[in-house]
């Protein structure tokens, strides 16, 4: 029989790839990925730290000294971009990006409330998911995540029909709309969407998302182009604005979405 004195079960019992998936806590990611100033850091660490209940004293503080607009750039989606590196690096998960997206969406609000209104937009964008699919998490951070951006998101909700679709899309004519399926027999609403665009003369690209959809399918119909998580969204909305057609965002999306 095998002895198992000295064993150390500490290097054992513990999974494989745990200490390889953490590469830092939220409390590293801060310190590196957040601003100094005081007033930005706050409003940055209520994304970060999802603190609903501070997010507003601390927009309000910034404000002060801050241009609401600023306040956005500088402290809201510097939250959200070291929450969108924690969820790559698998520190955080999909809970914890739904309540960080909450608590920048609150602090938007409070700065458009400040402004006067909703502030300038770079572009529209339309987001949606399949017809037939009720999943819609995914979709509300990507969204989220374009308001913080810049972006006028017309968020259509889940299980939107593919005409419906097709006639926002023409009426709009958004930089891109989005799709997302979290399920495979609905992910075959973009192919269809697709074909419709092009019917009508419509090269506005269609971006395939979610956990049914992966990059060689959402690349594999005419105007079709991937996010493979919510922070790729604005990199890839960016090159939008540059004047990148889906075909180039194809050929460069690995430059384009590096390490996001």
């Amino acid at each position: 029989m095998l002895s198992t004195n000295g064993v150390n079960w500490e290097n054992i019992l513990i999974r494989y790839d745990v200490k390889t998936q953490i590469v830092e806590t939220p409390e590293q990611a801060a310190a590196k990925m957040l601003p100094t100033d005081p007033l930005m850091k706050a409003v940055a660490e209520a994304v970060l730290f999802k603190k609903v209940k501070e997010v507003a004293p601390a927009m309000a503080a910034a404000m002060k000294q801050y241009e609401p607009a600023v306040v956005i750039n500088d402290g809201l989606v510097a939250g959200i971009d070291a929450v969108g590196k924690l969820y790559a690096d698998h520190v955080y998960y999909l809970p914890d990006m739904m309540v960080a997206a909450k608590v920048m969406e609150m602090g938007i609000k409070i700065a458009e409330k400040a402004m006067g209104g909703a502030r300038e937009t770079k572009a529209d964008v339309i987001m949606h998911a399949a017809e037939g699919d009720p999943h819609d998490i995914g979709k509300n951070i990507a969204a989220a995540m374009m308001k913080a951006a810049g972006y006028n998101v017309i968020d259509m909700g889940r299980d939107v029909r593919i005409v419906d679709a097709v006639a926002k899309v023409e009426e709009v004519k958004p930089l891109f709309i989005s799709g997302t399926a979290l399920m495979t027999t609905t992910m075959s609403a973009f192919p269809a969407e697709a074909k419709l665009f092009q019917e009508k003369g419509l090269n506005i690209p269609l971006m395939g998302c979610g956990g049914a959809v992966n990059r060689e399918y959402a690349t594999s119909y005419p105007l079709g182009i991937y996010s493979a998580k919510a922070p790729q969204t604005a990199l890839i909305a960016a090159k939008l604005l540059e004047g990148y057609d889906y075909k180039r965002i194809n050929d460069e999306w690995d430059s384009i979405v590096g390490g996001a």
